[in-house]
């Protein structure tokens, strides 16, 4: 084992555990009413705990317990036969288990953004645990855990490559965001500004700096590799920054602090797939781009369409992780043929494995609170308290 890269790991762990906790609560939690900001707060703390323990029980084994091409099993479930000795490549499976937990976490915790302020806390809790087990952790066995997209898979040879999430993570939440929007219905009002721009920037400006433990961690070494993701990773972030408010300023005359921080968002979604392959100039092309078409993507669905992804979480992440992962084929670090069909097959069975768990879910416990709980805030309605007076 490498102490070195041991270390390395056990930062980025951290810092993806940051990108939820808090920085994830913050970006979300102060794009929404004042009166439902703690709700958003409880959303991304629960999940996080919720996930951690699904991981070590079932989660782990289901991604990388066994070589099967379809499922990995429970033979590793609650960690079976996991020491701090044993090992996974240059480091210890324990600081790889935990560093792949993180991801677990902020997965579903992104879906979040689709349906805040008008959910039941009782559907998040028990959506999120079969959604993590039932559509996360198997598309990460196909992909990371060696299944059939992986190297050596259906596609021969050159599998799906996806260096830290653009379909793992990226899709997958986006796709089940968009599922879930549909089927939850529209807010009772969705004219009601951000309350704090202020958490919004904070929030994003974290997940900004933890996405460099999401794709440098990536790498599970302390090398060139993971330095060459982190350098990527900021051009991108940057440059979709820049990009995203100057397009808004050219169609709508102004820059808002808002849309340029989610360009940031936009730009960390879009490079995520293709962090390990790509370098600066490619970076910054995907990182212009994206700020581009993910805006265009909000506008269109928020105007055109009547789907309330409340945040906009397929706009930003979910056509950011599908762009990048393209751009990996369009650069020439993959053929084709994997890049499509391994989107095709992840996005197929998201959606369909999602809005399966939606209806069953619904049985178990209320989707929707009651129009009166939205018009109060779920903040005093659902959880006894509150941040701010109702006067927002």
């Amino acid at each position: 084992m490498s102490g070195a890269d041991t270390a390395w790991v056990m930062v980025t762990t951290a810092l993806v555990l940051f990108m939820t906790l808090p920085g994830l609560a913050l970006f979300y939690g102060g794009l929404v009413r004042a009166r439902n900001v703690l709700s958003v707060f409880m959303h991304c703390f629960a999940i996080a705990a919720l996930m951690s323990i699904l991981w070590v029980i079932a989660g782990y084994s289901i991604a990388f317990g066994s070589d099967n091409p379809v499922w990995g099993g429970l033979g590793r479930a609650m960690l079976i036969g996991v020491t701090g000795a044993t090992e996974f490549g240059s480091i210890p499976e324990v600081a790889f288990i935990t560093f792949q937990m993180t991801f677990a976490i902020i997965t579903p915790a992104l879906i979040v953004g689709a349906y805040v302020e008008r959910i039941g806390f009782g559907f998040v809790l028990l959506f999120s645990a079969l959604w993590m087990l039932l559509v996360y952790a198997p598309v990460t066995h196909w992909i990371w855990g060696g299944g059939f997209l992986a190297d050596g898979g259906i596609f021969g040879e050159n599998g799906v490559k996806d260096f830290a999430g653009g379909i793992v993570v990226h899709e997958t939440a986006g796709l089940a965001a968009l599922v879930l929007a549909l089927l939850l219905g529209p807010r009772l009002n969705k004219t009601t500004p951000p309350h704090n721009p202020g958490y919004v920037a904070i929030g994003a400006a974290m997940l900004w700096v933890g996405w460099f433990g999401f794709n440098g961690g990536s790498a599970l070494a302390a090398d060139g590799s993971a330095a060459m993701a982190i350098l990527v990773t900021h051009i991108s972030a940057a440059a979709a920054s820049l990009s995203w408010a100057l397009w808004e300023r050219i169609k709508f005359g102004r820059s808002s602090l808002v849309s340029m921080v989610t360009g940031t968002i936009a730009g960390l979604a879009s490079i995520t797939p293709a962090a390990g392959v790509v370098g600066p100039l490619e970076a910054l092309v995907i990182g212009t781009v994206a700020g581009i078409i993910c805006q265009e993507a909000v506008v269109f669905i928020k105007n055109r369409t009547r789907i309330d992804d409340t945040l906009d979480v397929f706009a930003v992440h979910g056509l950011g992780g599908i762009f990048g992962t393209l751009m990996i084929a369009a650069f020439g670090h993959g053929p084709w043929l994997p890049q499509i069909g391994g989107l095709v097959i992840v996005g197929v069975y998201t959606v369909v494995m999602t809005y399966v768990l939606i209806r069953i879910v619904a049985l178990v416990t209320p989707l929707r609170v009651t129009p009166e709980t939205e018009t109060n805030g779920l903040d005093l309605s659902v959880h006894g308290e509150r941040a701010y007076e109702l006067n927002s």
